[in-house]
Protein backbone atom coordinates (compact mmCIF):
# COMPACT_ATOMS: atom_id res chain seq x y z
CA UNK A 1 0.00 0.00 0.00
CA UNK A 2 1.54 3.12 -1.30
CA UNK A 3 1.29 6.53 1.55
CA UNK A 4 -1.01 8.50 -1.03
CA UNK A 5 -3.61 8.08 -3.30
CA UNK A 6 -3.49 10.17 -6.70
CA UNK A 7 -7.18 10.22 -7.32
CA UNK A 8 -8.45 12.63 -10.52
CA UNK A 9 -11.58 13.65 -12.04
CA UNK A 10 -12.42 13.71 -16.16
CA UNK A 11 -16.16 14.74 -15.71
CA UNK A 12 -18.02 16.76 -13.90
CA UNK A 13 -21.45 16.42 -15.79
CA UNK A 14 -23.04 14.54 -18.68
CA UNK A 15 -21.90 16.84 -21.47
CA UNK A 16 -18.83 17.73 -19.70
CA UNK A 17 -15.12 18.35 -22.05
CA UNK A 18 -14.58 15.16 -23.63
CA UNK A 19 -11.29 15.31 -23.93
CA UNK A 20 -10.90 15.55 -20.38
CA UNK A 21 -10.42 12.00 -19.76
CA UNK A 22 -7.61 11.20 -21.92
CA UNK A 23 -5.52 14.78 -20.72
CA UNK A 24 -5.77 12.91 -17.37
CA UNK A 25 -4.36 10.22 -18.34
CA UNK A 26 -1.68 11.56 -19.99
CA UNK A 27 -1.06 14.66 -17.83
CA UNK A 28 0.48 13.07 -14.99
CA UNK A 29 0.66 10.49 -12.78
CA UNK A 30 -2.59 8.95 -11.49
CA UNK A 31 -3.71 5.77 -9.57
CA UNK A 32 -7.84 5.95 -10.21
CA UNK A 33 -9.88 8.31 -12.80
CA UNK A 34 -13.49 9.11 -11.68
CA UNK A 35 -16.15 10.24 -14.10
CA UNK A 36 -19.19 12.17 -12.79
CA UNK A 37 -22.31 12.17 -14.99
CA UNK A 38 -24.98 12.22 -13.05
CA UNK A 39 -27.49 14.96 -11.75
CA UNK A 40 -31.03 14.96 -10.77
CA UNK A 41 -32.09 16.13 -14.41
CA UNK A 42 -29.89 14.19 -15.91
CA UNK A 43 -31.90 10.88 -13.87
CA UNK A 44 -34.88 11.99 -15.78
CA UNK A 45 -33.11 12.59 -18.89
CA UNK A 46 -31.76 8.62 -18.71
CA UNK A 47 -35.29 7.88 -17.99
CA UNK A 48 -36.63 9.01 -21.25
CA UNK A 49 -33.64 7.44 -22.95
CA UNK A 50 -34.83 4.07 -21.30
CA UNK A 51 -38.35 3.95 -22.21
CA UNK A 52 -37.80 4.80 -25.96
CA UNK A 53 -34.62 2.39 -25.76
CA UNK A 54 -34.62 -1.03 -23.38
CA UNK A 55 -30.87 -1.38 -23.12
CA UNK A 56 -30.38 2.46 -23.12
CA UNK A 57 -29.89 4.36 -19.70
CA UNK A 58 -26.60 5.20 -19.46
CA UNK A 59 -24.47 7.84 -19.98
CA UNK A 60 -23.40 6.93 -23.80
CA UNK A 61 -20.45 9.61 -24.15
CA UNK A 62 -18.38 7.74 -21.47
CA UNK A 63 -18.36 4.67 -24.01
CA UNK A 64 -16.79 6.84 -26.52
CA UNK A 65 -14.34 8.59 -24.31
CA UNK A 66 -12.89 5.03 -23.11
CA UNK A 67 -12.54 3.78 -26.44
CA UNK A 68 -9.91 6.41 -27.43
CA UNK A 69 -8.50 5.39 -23.77
CA UNK A 70 -8.83 2.18 -23.06
CA UNK A 71 -5.19 1.26 -24.41
CA UNK A 72 -3.71 4.32 -21.89
CA UNK A 73 -6.18 2.74 -19.05
CA UNK A 74 -4.83 -0.48 -19.11
CA UNK A 75 -0.84 0.53 -19.85
CA UNK A 76 -0.66 2.85 -16.94
CA UNK A 77 -2.54 0.63 -14.68
CA UNK A 78 -4.82 3.48 -13.84
CA UNK A 79 -8.38 2.26 -12.02
CA UNK A 80 -11.30 4.18 -13.61
CA UNK A 81 -14.73 4.43 -10.80
CA UNK A 82 -18.05 6.37 -12.69
CA UNK A 83 -21.39 6.51 -12.27
CA UNK A 84 -22.01 6.90 -15.92
CA UNK A 85 -23.90 3.59 -15.29
CA UNK A 86 -27.12 5.50 -14.79
CA UNK A 87 -30.15 3.33 -14.96
CA UNK A 88 -28.24 0.39 -16.72
CA UNK A 89 -25.04 0.02 -14.66
CA UNK A 90 -24.92 -3.76 -15.82
CA UNK A 91 -25.99 -2.77 -19.46
CA UNK A 92 -22.83 -0.39 -19.43
CA UNK A 93 -20.80 -3.21 -18.12
CA UNK A 94 -21.51 -5.55 -20.62
CA UNK A 95 -20.87 -2.79 -23.45
CA UNK A 96 -17.52 -2.02 -21.84
CA UNK A 97 -16.88 -5.94 -21.53
CA UNK A 98 -17.49 -5.93 -25.50
CA UNK A 99 -15.31 -2.94 -26.37
CA UNK A 100 -12.82 -4.40 -24.38
CA UNK A 101 -12.69 -7.34 -26.57
CA UNK A 102 -13.07 -5.61 -29.50
CA UNK A 103 -9.66 -3.97 -28.52
CA UNK A 104 -7.96 -7.17 -27.49
CA UNK A 105 -7.64 -5.44 -24.42
CA UNK A 106 -7.49 -7.17 -21.10
CA UNK A 107 -9.50 -5.44 -18.37
CA UNK A 108 -11.57 -6.68 -15.57
CA UNK A 109 -15.27 -4.38 -15.10
CA UNK A 110 -17.85 -5.33 -12.22
CA UNK A 111 -20.92 -2.80 -11.63
CA UNK A 112 -22.21 -1.53 -8.28
CA UNK A 113 -26.30 -1.88 -7.90
CA UNK A 114 -29.06 -1.65 -5.45
CA UNK A 115 -29.88 2.16 -5.73
CA UNK A 116 -32.41 1.63 -8.35
CA UNK A 117 -36.18 1.17 -6.77
CA UNK A 118 -38.51 0.90 -9.55
CA UNK A 119 -39.46 -2.18 -8.79
CA UNK A 120 -40.03 -1.42 -4.98
CA UNK A 121 -41.91 1.65 -5.68
CA UNK A 122 -45.53 0.51 -4.40
CA UNK A 123 -43.73 -1.28 -1.15
CA UNK A 124 -42.26 2.43 -0.45
CA UNK A 125 -45.42 4.09 -1.62
CA UNK A 126 -43.79 6.47 -4.21
CA UNK A 127 -46.79 5.83 -6.51
CA UNK A 128 -45.92 6.19 -10.42
CA UNK A 129 -42.71 7.22 -11.32
CA UNK A 130 -39.82 7.31 -13.81
CA UNK A 131 -36.91 6.90 -11.92
CA UNK A 132 -36.51 5.85 -8.40
CA UNK A 133 -33.14 5.88 -7.28
CA UNK A 134 -31.52 5.72 -3.32
CA UNK A 135 -27.95 7.51 -3.21
CA UNK A 136 -25.45 4.76 -2.24
CA UNK A 137 -22.58 5.35 -0.40
CA UNK A 138 -18.96 4.13 -1.40
CA UNK A 139 -18.74 -0.08 0.13
CA UNK A 140 -20.13 -1.10 -3.15
CA UNK A 141 -17.08 0.44 -5.33
CA UNK A 142 -14.95 -0.71 -2.53
CA UNK A 143 -15.82 -3.87 -2.45
CA UNK A 144 -15.36 -3.95 -6.58
CA UNK A 145 -11.82 -2.57 -6.24
CA UNK A 146 -11.04 -5.19 -3.62
CA UNK A 147 -11.92 -7.91 -5.76
CA UNK A 148 -9.68 -7.06 -8.85
CA UNK A 149 -12.15 -4.92 -11.07
CA UNK A 150 -10.18 -2.45 -13.37
CA UNK A 151 -13.17 -0.71 -14.13
CA UNK A 152 -16.11 0.29 -11.49
CA UNK A 153 -19.65 1.36 -12.93
CA UNK A 154 -22.40 2.63 -10.56
CA UNK A 155 -25.78 3.87 -10.67
CA UNK A 156 -27.13 6.59 -8.32
CA UNK A 157 -24.25 6.56 -5.75
CA UNK A 158 -23.32 10.27 -4.25
CA UNK A 159 -20.92 11.89 -5.94
CA UNK A 160 -18.01 12.09 -3.47
CA UNK A 161 -18.71 8.13 -3.08
CA UNK A 162 -16.50 7.82 -6.54
CA UNK A 163 -13.53 8.97 -4.56
CA UNK A 164 -14.04 7.40 -1.33
CA UNK A 165 -14.72 3.94 -2.22
CA UNK A 166 -11.11 3.55 -4.01
CA UNK A 167 -9.47 5.23 -0.76
CA UNK A 168 -11.27 3.00 1.27
CA UNK A 169 -10.05 0.02 -0.65
CA UNK A 170 -6.82 1.59 -0.45
CA UNK A 171 -5.78 2.43 2.86
CA UNK A 172 -8.36 -0.46 4.33
CA UNK A 173 -10.59 1.55 6.00
CA UNK A 174 -13.46 0.35 8.58
CA UNK A 175 -16.91 1.89 8.13
CA UNK A 176 -16.76 3.08 11.23
CA UNK A 177 -13.60 5.32 10.43
CA UNK A 178 -15.38 8.61 10.50
CA UNK A 179 -13.17 11.15 10.42
CA UNK A 180 -11.33 9.25 7.43
CA UNK A 181 -14.39 8.86 5.30
CA UNK A 182 -15.53 12.14 6.46
CA UNK A 183 -12.09 13.65 4.77
CA UNK A 184 -11.96 11.80 1.70
CA UNK A 185 -16.19 12.75 1.48
CA UNK A 186 -14.82 16.88 1.40
CA UNK A 187 -12.11 15.80 -1.22
CA UNK A 188 -14.77 13.85 -3.49
CA UNK A 189 -17.03 17.02 -3.14
CA UNK A 190 -14.36 19.44 -4.21
CA UNK A 191 -13.44 16.75 -7.66
CA UNK A 192 -17.31 16.04 -8.55
CA UNK A 193 -17.74 18.93 -10.58
CA UNK A 194 -14.64 18.59 -12.59
CA UNK A 195 -13.13 22.66 -13.44
CA UNK A 196 -15.17 24.30 -10.99
CA UNK A 197 -12.35 23.10 -8.54
CA UNK A 198 -9.17 24.83 -10.62
CA UNK A 199 -10.99 28.21 -11.64
CA UNK A 200 -14.19 27.36 -13.31
CA UNK A 201 -17.15 29.12 -12.21
CA UNK A 202 -14.64 31.63 -10.17
CA UNK A 203 -15.97 34.40 -8.82
CA UNK A 204 -12.98 36.15 -9.36
CA UNK A 205 -12.20 34.74 -12.78
CA UNK A 206 -9.70 37.67 -13.97
CA UNK A 207 -7.62 37.24 -11.10
CA UNK A 208 -6.37 33.58 -13.06
CA UNK A 209 -3.79 33.74 -15.61
CA UNK A 210 -4.80 30.69 -18.09
CA UNK A 211 -8.19 30.09 -17.44
CA UNK A 212 -8.97 29.49 -21.31
CA UNK A 213 -8.34 25.63 -21.00
CA UNK A 214 -8.62 24.74 -17.78
CA UNK A 215 -6.78 21.73 -16.40
CA UNK A 216 -8.95 18.93 -14.01
CA UNK A 217 -8.37 18.93 -10.09
CA UNK A 218 -7.29 15.75 -8.54
CA UNK A 219 -6.71 14.61 -4.99
CA UNK A 220 -3.77 13.46 -3.17
CA UNK A 221 -5.58 11.33 -0.30
CA UNK A 222 -3.70 9.98 2.74
CA UNK A 223 -4.65 7.31 5.14
CA UNK A 224 -5.54 10.07 7.57
CA UNK A 225 -8.61 11.02 5.08
CA UNK A 226 -6.60 14.46 4.69
CA UNK A 227 -5.90 15.60 0.98
CA UNK A 228 -4.22 17.70 -1.10
CA UNK A 229 -6.34 19.39 -4.01
CA UNK A 230 -3.96 19.92 -7.15
CA UNK A 231 -3.66 19.47 -10.97
CA UNK A 232 -1.40 18.33 -12.86
CA UNK A 233 1.72 20.57 -14.31
CA UNK A 234 1.49 22.76 -16.73
CA UNK A 235 -2.49 22.73 -17.46
CA UNK A 236 -4.79 25.58 -17.38
CA UNK A 237 -6.36 27.67 -14.16
CA UNK A 238 -5.63 27.77 -10.83
CA UNK A 239 -6.01 25.76 -7.20
CA UNK A 240 -6.10 28.03 -4.82
CA UNK A 241 -7.58 28.33 -1.22
CA UNK A 242 -10.72 30.31 -2.60
CA UNK A 243 -10.94 28.06 -6.08
CA UNK A 244 -11.73 25.20 -3.15
CA UNK A 245 -13.82 27.35 -1.09
CA UNK A 246 -16.13 28.27 -3.78
CA UNK A 247 -16.83 24.79 -4.59
CA UNK A 248 -16.88 23.41 -0.94
CA UNK A 249 -20.21 25.48 -0.92
CA UNK A 250 -21.76 24.33 -4.31
CA UNK A 251 -24.83 22.42 -3.76
CA UNK A 252 -24.68 22.38 0.32
CA UNK A 253 -27.43 22.79 3.26
CA UNK A 254 -26.10 23.48 6.53
CA UNK A 255 -22.86 22.31 8.22
CA UNK A 256 -23.80 19.08 8.64
CA UNK A 257 -23.51 17.44 4.84
CA UNK A 258 -25.25 14.02 5.30
CA UNK A 259 -24.16 11.01 3.46
CA UNK A 260 -25.22 7.52 3.24
CA UNK A 261 -21.84 6.33 4.42
CA UNK A 262 -20.62 9.78 7.06
CA UNK A 263 -21.91 12.57 7.77
CA UNK A 264 -19.25 15.20 7.48
CA UNK A 265 -18.95 18.09 8.93
CA UNK A 266 -18.25 21.40 6.66
CA UNK A 267 -17.80 23.38 10.02
CA UNK A 268 -14.43 21.18 10.87
CA UNK A 269 -12.74 21.87 7.37
CA UNK A 270 -9.00 23.41 7.35
CA UNK A 271 -7.65 24.86 4.10
CA UNK A 272 -4.26 25.93 3.77
CA UNK A 273 -1.86 26.93 0.85
CA UNK A 274 0.67 24.35 0.07
CA UNK A 275 2.58 25.76 -2.52
CA UNK A 276 1.23 26.30 -6.01
CA UNK A 277 -1.86 24.59 -7.15
CA UNK A 278 -1.69 23.06 -3.90
CA UNK A 279 -4.53 23.19 -1.24
CA UNK A 280 -4.68 21.20 1.97
CA UNK A 281 -7.34 19.50 3.42
CA UNK A 282 -7.21 18.84 7.06
CA UNK A 283 -9.06 18.65 10.30
CA UNK A 284 -12.16 16.94 9.04
CA UNK A 285 -14.68 15.42 11.48
CA UNK A 286 -17.28 13.03 11.04
CA UNK A 287 -19.95 11.29 12.55
CA UNK A 288 -22.36 7.86 11.85
CA UNK A 289 -24.21 8.48 9.20
CA UNK A 290 -28.52 9.15 9.30
CA UNK A 291 -30.59 5.65 9.41
CA UNK A 292 -32.46 6.78 6.25
CA UNK A 293 -31.66 7.21 2.69
CA UNK A 294 -32.33 10.12 0.08
CA UNK A 295 -34.20 8.48 -2.60
CA UNK A 296 -34.27 11.30 -5.99
CA UNK A 297 -38.13 10.46 -7.55
CA UNK A 298 -38.51 11.85 -11.11
CA UNK A 299 -42.44 11.48 -12.84
CA UNK A 300 -43.09 12.83 -16.43
CA UNK A 301 -44.96 16.33 -14.73
CA UNK A 302 -46.96 17.12 -18.67
CA UNK A 303 -45.96 19.30 -21.25
CA UNK A 304 -44.40 22.69 -21.82
CA UNK A 305 -43.54 25.18 -24.11
CA UNK A 306 -42.36 28.30 -24.43
CA UNK A 307 -42.14 31.98 -26.28
CA UNK A 308 -40.29 35.42 -26.00
CA UNK A 309 -41.96 38.64 -27.16
CA UNK A 310 -39.36 41.39 -28.20
CA UNK A 311 -41.06 45.10 -26.94
CA UNK A 312 -38.48 47.58 -28.67
CA UNK A 313 -38.93 51.22 -27.68
CA UNK A 314 -41.30 53.36 -26.03
CA UNK A 315 -44.50 51.77 -23.97
CA UNK A 316 -42.73 48.84 -22.69
CA UNK A 317 -45.46 48.30 -20.10
CA UNK A 318 -48.52 48.61 -22.48
CA UNK A 319 -47.06 46.51 -24.95
CA UNK A 320 -46.56 43.85 -22.48
CA UNK A 321 -50.00 44.26 -21.07
CA UNK A 322 -51.37 44.22 -24.40
CA UNK A 323 -49.85 41.08 -25.44
CA UNK A 324 -50.53 39.72 -22.09
CA UNK A 325 -54.37 39.91 -22.83
CA UNK A 326 -54.40 38.68 -26.16
CA UNK A 327 -52.70 35.66 -25.28
CA UNK A 328 -54.48 35.30 -22.14
CA UNK A 329 -57.78 35.11 -24.03
CA UNK A 330 -56.89 32.38 -26.28
CA UNK A 331 -55.15 30.21 -24.29
CA UNK A 332 -56.46 30.97 -20.91
CA UNK A 333 -54.54 31.61 -17.84
CA UNK A 334 -53.58 28.02 -16.08
CA UNK A 335 -50.56 27.14 -16.17
CA UNK A 336 -49.15 30.52 -17.73
CA UNK A 337 -46.67 32.33 -16.08
CA UNK A 338 -44.81 35.72 -17.74
CA UNK A 339 -41.66 37.48 -17.12
CA UNK A 340 -40.33 40.51 -18.52
CA UNK A 341 -37.09 41.37 -18.55
CA UNK A 342 -36.41 44.97 -18.43
CA UNK A 343 -33.14 45.44 -20.73
CA UNK A 344 -34.27 48.29 -22.83
CA UNK A 345 -32.70 51.52 -22.27
CA UNK A 346 -33.69 55.09 -23.37
CA UNK A 347 -32.00 56.42 -26.15
CA UNK A 348 -29.93 53.06 -27.09
CA UNK A 349 -27.70 53.29 -29.74
CA UNK A 350 -28.57 49.81 -31.37
CA UNK A 351 -32.19 48.33 -31.18
CA UNK A 352 -30.98 45.35 -29.33
CA UNK A 353 -30.31 47.58 -26.19
CA UNK A 354 -33.42 49.70 -26.79
CA UNK A 355 -35.62 46.25 -26.57
CA UNK A 356 -36.90 44.37 -23.21
CA UNK A 357 -37.94 40.40 -23.51
CA UNK A 358 -41.29 39.24 -22.70
CA UNK A 359 -41.00 35.63 -21.75
CA UNK A 360 -44.35 33.51 -21.40
CA UNK A 361 -44.32 29.51 -20.43
CA UNK A 362 -47.21 27.49 -20.52
CA UNK A 363 -47.39 23.99 -19.06
CA UNK A 364 -50.16 21.25 -19.01
CA UNK A 365 -51.24 18.08 -18.56
CA UNK A 366 -51.32 16.62 -22.03
CA UNK A 367 -49.42 18.92 -24.43
CA UNK A 368 -52.27 19.80 -26.53
CA UNK A 369 -52.88 22.57 -25.34
CA UNK A 370 -49.53 23.24 -24.54
CA UNK A 371 -48.56 22.47 -28.08
CA UNK A 372 -49.13 23.72 -31.35
CA UNK A 373 -52.80 26.05 -29.64
CA UNK A 374 -50.44 27.82 -27.89
CA UNK A 375 -48.14 28.23 -30.83
CA UNK A 376 -50.75 29.00 -33.01
CA UNK A 377 -52.64 31.33 -30.78
CA UNK A 378 -49.15 33.93 -29.90
CA UNK A 379 -47.94 33.98 -33.56
CA UNK A 380 -51.56 34.94 -34.92
CA UNK A 381 -51.12 37.93 -32.53
CA UNK A 382 -47.60 39.10 -35.22
CA UNK A 383 -49.74 41.35 -37.15
CA UNK A 384 -52.76 42.47 -34.49
CA UNK A 385 -50.65 43.30 -31.73
CA UNK A 386 -48.45 46.07 -30.50
CA UNK A 387 -46.07 47.89 -33.20
CA UNK A 388 -42.84 45.97 -33.60
CA UNK A 389 -44.28 42.76 -33.25
CA UNK A 390 -41.72 40.11 -33.04
CA UNK A 391 -40.68 36.93 -31.24
CA UNK A 392 -36.79 35.42 -30.72
CA UNK A 393 -37.49 32.05 -32.00
CA UNK A 394 -39.96 30.29 -34.30
CA UNK A 395 -43.09 28.67 -32.74
CA UNK A 396 -42.53 24.94 -31.56
CA UNK A 397 -44.17 22.44 -30.53
CA UNK A 398 -44.70 21.15 -26.51
CA UNK A 399 -41.71 18.89 -24.73
CA UNK A 400 -42.14 17.16 -21.79
CA UNK A 401 -41.24 18.22 -18.11
CA UNK A 402 -40.57 16.27 -15.61
CA UNK A 403 -41.45 17.17 -11.38
CA UNK A 404 -38.50 15.87 -8.96
CA UNK A 405 -38.98 15.24 -5.65
CA UNK A 406 -37.01 13.57 -3.11
CA UNK A 407 -37.68 10.67 -0.67
CA UNK A 408 -36.53 8.36 2.32
CA UNK A 409 -36.22 5.03 2.83
CA UNK A 410 -34.31 3.14 5.88
CA UNK A 411 -30.99 2.16 5.25
CA UNK A 412 -31.71 -1.24 6.01
CA UNK A 413 -33.73 -1.87 3.33
CA UNK A 414 -31.04 -1.52 1.11
CA UNK A 415 -28.59 -3.61 -0.56
CA UNK A 416 -25.67 -2.51 -2.71
CA UNK A 417 -24.28 -5.50 -4.99
CA UNK A 418 -21.04 -5.87 -6.66
CA UNK A 419 -21.01 -7.70 -9.38
CA UNK A 420 -17.92 -8.74 -11.70
CA UNK A 421 -18.03 -10.22 -15.46
CA UNK A 422 -17.41 -13.44 -14.16
CA UNK A 423 -20.73 -13.69 -12.81
CA UNK A 424 -19.49 -13.57 -9.23
CA UNK A 425 -21.27 -11.39 -7.00
CA UNK A 426 -20.77 -9.30 -3.40
CA UNK A 427 -24.01 -8.26 -1.21
CA UNK A 428 -22.75 -5.16 0.79
CA UNK A 429 -24.90 -4.62 3.71
CA UNK A 430 -26.39 -1.32 4.73
CA UNK A 431 -24.10 0.43 7.76
CA UNK A 432 -24.69 -1.22 10.87
CA UNK A 433 -24.56 1.93 13.09
CA UNK A 434 -26.43 5.15 12.29
CA UNK A 435 -26.96 7.72 14.41
CA UNK A 436 -29.55 10.65 14.66
CA UNK A 437 -28.26 13.52 12.92
CA UNK A 438 -27.61 17.01 15.20
CA UNK A 439 -28.76 19.20 12.45
CA UNK A 440 -27.22 22.76 12.86
CA UNK A 441 -29.82 25.00 13.49
CA UNK A 442 -30.38 28.32 11.27
CA UNK A 443 -28.90 31.33 12.22
CA UNK A 444 -30.50 34.92 10.82
CA UNK A 445 -28.04 37.17 11.69
CA UNK A 446 -27.73 39.88 14.53
CA UNK A 447 -30.49 42.15 14.69
CA UNK A 448 -28.62 45.40 13.99
CA UNK A 449 -25.23 45.96 12.02
CA UNK A 450 -22.71 49.38 12.24
CA UNK A 451 -20.93 49.43 9.22
CA UNK A 452 -17.05 49.19 9.76
CA UNK A 453 -16.15 50.11 6.43
CA UNK A 454 -17.84 53.13 5.93
CA UNK A 455 -18.31 53.19 1.92
CA UNK A 456 -20.43 52.19 -1.07
CA UNK A 457 -19.56 49.30 -3.06
CA UNK A 458 -20.41 46.13 -4.83
CA UNK A 459 -20.93 42.97 -3.07
CA UNK A 460 -18.56 41.62 -5.27
CA UNK A 461 -15.72 43.59 -4.95
CA UNK A 462 -14.95 41.89 -1.64
CA UNK A 463 -17.20 39.13 -1.44
CA UNK A 464 -17.02 35.96 -3.94
CA UNK A 465 -20.45 33.34 -4.32
CA UNK A 466 -21.42 30.42 -5.38
CA UNK A 467 -24.68 28.96 -6.17
CA UNK A 468 -26.80 26.02 -7.19
CA UNK A 469 -29.74 23.60 -7.34
CA UNK A 470 -31.09 20.83 -4.75
CA UNK A 471 -33.99 20.04 -6.28
CA UNK A 472 -36.68 22.87 -5.79
CA UNK A 473 -34.40 24.56 -3.34
CA UNK A 474 -31.17 26.74 -4.22
CA UNK A 475 -27.99 27.24 -2.51
CA UNK A 476 -25.95 30.32 -2.30
CA UNK A 477 -22.90 30.35 -0.47
CA UNK A 478 -20.90 33.87 -0.26
CA UNK A 479 -17.13 34.02 0.75
CA UNK A 480 -14.66 36.36 1.79
CA UNK A 481 -11.40 36.79 1.27
CA UNK A 482 -9.63 37.68 4.67
CA UNK A 483 -11.13 38.10 8.54
CA UNK A 484 -12.31 41.63 8.13
CA UNK A 485 -14.23 40.66 5.41
CA UNK A 486 -16.24 37.67 6.95
CA UNK A 487 -16.51 40.23 10.14
CA UNK A 488 -18.54 42.35 7.77
CA UNK A 489 -20.28 39.53 5.87
CA UNK A 490 -21.29 37.59 8.70
CA UNK A 491 -22.68 40.50 10.82
CA UNK A 492 -24.66 42.16 7.65
CA UNK A 493 -25.75 39.56 4.91
CA UNK A 494 -28.41 38.53 7.13
CA UNK A 495 -32.06 36.74 6.09
CA UNK A 496 -33.78 39.59 6.21
CA UNK A 497 -30.84 41.77 3.93
CA UNK A 498 -30.32 38.91 1.17
CA UNK A 499 -34.54 39.20 1.00
CA UNK A 500 -34.03 43.04 0.72
CA UNK A 501 -31.03 42.58 -1.87
CA UNK A 502 -33.01 40.28 -4.11
CA UNK A 503 -36.49 40.52 -4.21
CA UNK A 504 -37.29 37.27 -6.21
CA UNK A 505 -36.62 36.19 -2.66
CA UNK A 506 -40.00 37.31 -1.24
CA UNK A 507 -42.02 34.76 0.38
CA UNK A 508 -39.38 32.17 0.52
CA UNK A 509 -38.49 30.48 3.39
CA UNK A 510 -34.44 30.93 3.61
CA UNK A 511 -32.13 29.53 6.08
CA UNK A 512 -28.19 30.48 6.71
CA UNK A 513 -25.58 28.93 7.80
CA UNK A 514 -22.40 30.46 9.22
CA UNK A 515 -19.00 28.70 8.40
CA UNK A 516 -16.49 30.71 10.27
CA UNK A 517 -13.88 27.85 9.08
CA UNK A 518 -13.92 28.67 5.35
CA UNK A 519 -14.94 32.88 6.12
CA UNK A 520 -18.50 31.56 4.32
CA UNK A 521 -22.03 32.18 5.22
CA UNK A 522 -24.09 29.36 3.04
CA UNK A 523 -27.75 29.72 2.42
CA UNK A 524 -30.28 27.83 1.39
CA UNK A 525 -33.99 29.43 0.08
CA UNK A 526 -36.46 26.57 -0.26
CA UNK A 527 -38.65 26.19 -3.22
CA UNK A 528 -37.04 28.85 -5.06
CA UNK A 529 -37.01 26.36 -8.30
CA UNK A 530 -40.65 24.90 -8.15
CA UNK A 531 -40.37 21.38 -8.61
CA UNK A 532 -37.12 21.31 -9.84
CA UNK A 533 -35.17 22.14 -13.28
CA UNK A 534 -36.95 20.58 -15.49
CA UNK A 535 -40.22 21.76 -14.25
CA UNK A 536 -38.77 25.55 -13.28
CA UNK A 537 -39.87 28.60 -15.47
CA UNK A 538 -37.54 30.76 -13.71
CA UNK A 539 -35.51 32.12 -16.06
CA UNK A 540 -32.33 31.25 -14.30
CA UNK A 541 -34.04 27.51 -13.44
CA UNK A 542 -30.67 25.69 -11.72
CA UNK A 543 -29.54 29.21 -9.82
CA UNK A 544 -26.16 29.09 -11.34
CA UNK A 545 -26.16 32.57 -11.54
CA UNK A 546 -27.94 33.74 -8.44
CA UNK A 547 -24.48 34.43 -6.84
CA UNK A 548 -23.61 36.71 -8.56
CA UNK A 549 -26.82 38.63 -9.21
CA UNK A 550 -26.29 39.20 -5.66
CA UNK A 551 -22.30 40.09 -6.30
CA UNK A 552 -23.44 42.75 -8.60
CA UNK A 553 -25.78 44.57 -6.11
CA UNK A 554 -24.37 48.15 -4.99
CA UNK A 555 -24.77 48.16 -0.78
CA UNK A 556 -23.16 50.40 1.86
CA UNK A 557 -20.74 49.01 4.17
Amino acid sequence: MTDVLRVGNASGFYGDRFSAFREMLEGGPLDVLTGDYLAELTMLILGRDLLKNPEGGYAKTFLRQLEGSLGLVADRGVRVVTNAGGLNPAGLAEAIGKLARRLGIDVSVAYVEGDDLRPRAEEFGFGGVLTANAYLGAWGICEAIKGGADIVVTGRVTDASLVVGPAAAHFRWGRDQWDALAGATVAGHVLECGAQATGGNYSFFTEIEDLGHPGFPLAELHADGSSVITKHAGTGGAVTVETVTAQLLYEIGGPNYLGPDVVTRFDTIQLSQQGADRVRISGVRGDPPPSEAKVCLNRIGGFRNATTFVLCGLDVDAKADLVRRQLTERVGAEGVTWALARTGEPGADTEEAASALLHVTIKDADGKRSGRAFSQAAIELALASYPGFHVTAPPSDATPFGVYSAAYVPQQALVQTAIFGNGAHIDVPSPALTAPVAQTLPDDGPERYEPLLGRRARLGELFGARSGDKGGDANLGVWARDDLGYQVLSSALTTARLRDLLPELAGLEVHRFPLPNLRAVNFVIKGLLGEGVSSSTRFDPQAKALGEWLRSIEVDL
